[in-house]
């Protein structure tokens, strides 16, 4: 059974929806403010940092390991978010793995389209290693539209000849851009937070005219074989499962080692509400877990 928290939780996102007409402003300035009502996560410090001219976030905490490393990729559909809009979820990552986590400010649709954040990921990702991080110590990560980024930011890397993360966390991705899933209509009567007609709008902000089955901005159609081993979370309340679930038929056809974890009744991105929402704890628990044994 789901806890009284989500159901508080799906109440409050279906009174005021974060993502919701064509104001890209307002839509912005609505995430920004949810994130600044989470929980703060004691402990955490946050410093702002130039990753080779991409603006980036430190998050660490006390007992940190020094070696080891997460890059964060915040979701919104490519047009939304922030470092700051998800520093309860990566404050929390930073508490539970132990690692330094990069959270980085790529450049936002619709002012700069694909493949913008695919470039400002890979660019943070060498200029982490640059200063010093092991990729064999080093994660990805990300959610929703960061959880796709995480692939897209992967196989460029592959692609480029790059040492890749030892290991990636996907939270409740999203790979198609064309909203082809089963459960985009399936689950819309369930999920308090994305539907069709925005997602596409999103999509369309962020191609700016490109086929919205270019592989490194869909990785629906991206080859994923040579990948490191790969986390997916998602909600079964979610119109986006079948994106995660596809995701993980396609890496599993690849040769890569991933694992499906799919949440009975949880809504899109439900680890951003850590503190409030036990299921969240319980979620970023197993993304620690993950983590911890491939950054060993």
């Amino acid at each position: 059974m789901p806890s009284e928290a989500l159901k508080t939780i799906i109440d409050m996102m279906r009174a005021q929806p974060i993502i919701q007409g064509d104001d890209i402003a307002a839509m912005r300035e609505g995430m920004e403010q949810t994130g600044a009502v989470l929980p703060a996560v004691e402990g955490a410090v946050y410093t702002e940092v130039d990753a080779a001219g991409v603006p980036c976030e430190w998050i660490e905490i006390e007992g940190t390991v020094p070696e080891r490393h997460l890059l964060y990729l915040h979701g919104g559909g490519y047009v939304l978010g922030s470092p700051k809009s998800h520093r309860n979820l990566t404050g929390r990552l930073a508490a539970r793995t132990r690692a330094r986590v990069l959270a980085v400010d790529y450049r936002l649709a619709p002012e700069h389209p694909h493949p913008a954040a695919v470039e400002d990921a890979t660019a943070a990702y060498r200029w982490l290693l640059g200063e010093g991080a092991e990729a064999a110590r080093t994660a990805i990560g990300g959610d929703s539209a960061g959880g796709g980024l995480t692939v897209a930011t992967l196989v460029a890397l592959r692609d480029a000849g790059a040492p890749l993360p030892a290991a990636a966390l996907c939270l409740s991705p999203w790979i198609d851009l064309e909203g082809r899933g089963e459960s985009m209509t399936a689950r819309a009567g369930q999920d308090p937070i994305v539907q069709k007609d925005s997602l596409l709008q999103m999509a369309e902000a962020y191609l700016a005219g490109q086929d919205p089955r270019t592989p490194l901005a869909a990785p629906l159609y991206a080859d994923l074989h040579g990948l490191p081993p790969i986390l997916i979370q998602v909600g079964s309340a979610e119109t986006l499962l079948d994106d995660a679930t596809r995701l993980g038929e396609r890496a599993r056809a690849a040769g890569v080692d991933v694992t499906v974890d799919a949440w009975d009744e949880m809504i899109h991105v439900w680890q951003i509400f850590g503190g409030i929402l036990p299921e969240a704890d319980e979620a970023i628990d197993h993304m620690a877990d993950f983590v911890a044994k491939y950054t060993a």
